[in-house]
């Protein structure tokens, strides 16, 4: 129970954090120094490129690595976007919605919180050792990101939208790419070379995944609108099916017979289950701003799946102890 209670803690905590900020500076109670939009982007590569990337190798450091099949997890991480795309996909069919609202239905389908959220989860469920997965399961995100969901997503528009660079030119200057593939070579060479890791680290990582998290989810919080979500719970309790049910079902599953569970005592499968639990990514708001979709829908069903991690955690605690 604590572990629930402390994992809900810290996400309502950041996500809080962010929107009272953006309250109390619309109200004029602070003055920020920089606009939203700036501190935001700030926040964001605070976490994603100078924390991060100093907690991924730190794990990854002292973790078994050397079998072969955990190479399954990278594959296994783009199929849980592709899958939850797809079934996003076949929801706004059932619903019969129209082009706008199917566009954004498939996004919140196919985004979905690895980072700041599944890291967090992960490391405080199952922790360091786990926590070393992440990075492995999260390797080509920003491939089928790019390559996949935007544009699927700007397939749904009606608008005509400004032609995008290449896939090989988006990913080669994608700092946060390029960030993640020196953490896992830098985390996994210094593995594989047995270099001893300093002692600090684990108390380091104890500090630092948290509050990555924290920074991450308040620069989301920054941004939060309520006003519309009630006009959307049925599609927003779809995505929940969805992200919560479906894609973890299918995407273990898929772990379990590929042979995930008989590595380290069974630990990358769990890893398996907790990142492919997770809801909605912030991501799936930014194709519905670029290509006019319904981006009140996409604000709604990322907010309702946010709030269901209140009855997804005590689940999935449940769950890693039959695994």
């Amino acid at each position: 129970m604590s572990r629930i209670l402390y994992s809900f803690s810290v996400i309502a905590f950041g996500l809080l954090l962010g929107y009272g900020v953006r309250l109390a500076s619309e109200r004029g109670i602070v003055r920020l120094r920089w606009s939203m939009p700036v501190l935001r982007t700030f926040l964001q590569r605070l976490a994603l490129l100078g924390l991060g990337p100093f907690t991924f190798i730190g794990a990854l450091w002292v973790v078994e690595i050397r079998e072969p099949r955990l190479a399954l997890l990278a594959g296994i991480g783009a199929f849980c976007h592709i899958f939850g795309g797809l079934a996003g996909a076949l929801l706004a069919r059932l619903f019969r919605l129209e082009r706008p609202q199917a566009g954004a239905m498939f996004c919140c389908g196919f985004f979905t919180n690895i980072g700041a959220i599944g890291g967090l989860v992960t490391f405080v469920f199952l922790g360091e050792a786990g926590y070393a997965y992440v990075p492995l399961f999260k390797l080509f995100e920003d491939m089928v990101y790019y390559g996949v969901g935007f544009p699927v997503a700007r397939l749904y528009s009606d608008a005509k939208t400004a032609g995008g660079a290449s896939l090989a030119a988006r990913l080669k200057r994608d700092p946060f790419l390029l960030v993640s593939i020196f953490s896992l070579t830098t985390g996994t060479t210094l593995n594989l070379l047995n270099v001893p890791r300093p002692e600090v680290f684990s108390q380091l990582n104890a500090l630092l995944i948290p509050l990555t998290t924290v920074i991450l989810l308040a620069s989301i919080g920054m941004a939060m609108r309520f006003g519309k979500t009630s006009a959307y719970l049925k599609e927003g309790v779809a995505v929940l099916g969805v992200k919560f049910l479906l894609v973890p079902a299918v995407c273990t599953s898929l772990a379990a017979l590929l042979g995930l569970g008989g590595i380290a005592g069974g630990l990358p499968l769990k890893v398996v289950l907790v990142l492919s639990s997770m809801p909605v990514a912030f991501n799936a708001l930014v194709p519905p701003s670029l290509y006019a979709l319904d981006l009140d829908m996409a604000n709604s069903c990322w907010l309702i799946s946010v709030l269901g991690m209140a009855g997804l955690l005590p689940l999935l605690h449940v769950l890693l102890t039959l695994l």
